[in-house]
């Protein structure tokens, strides 16, 4: 493996913007300097921001939403009807 061509891979902590959620991982985000910082247990961690994580997903949450209950082809025909 060639050396100084991978990003450095460190602790990052991912902040879920809907629930405001932290989670504490490693990611080669790990390399982006100047960002803002969070302290957790007195270790300071960059911060990502994530728009779903299993925090805020409706597949995790149990919070599925049905946003069109009728099918696109019955509402196209209810909208159109069949035009000759």
């Amino acid at each position: 493996m060639k050396k100084d061509i991978h990003p450095e891979y460190g602790p990052v902590a991912f902040r879920d913007r809907s629930t405001g959620r932290l989670f504490l991982t490693r990611s080669t985000l790990a390399s982006r300097r100047g960002g803002e910082q969070t302290v957790v247990d007195g270790v300071a961690y960059p911060v990502v921001d994530v728009d779903v994580s299993s925090d805020s997903h409706p597949f995790w949450t149990g919070t599925a939403r049905t946003l069109d209950s009728e099918g696109r082809v019955e509402k196209f025909q209810r909208r159109y009807g069949n035009r000759a």
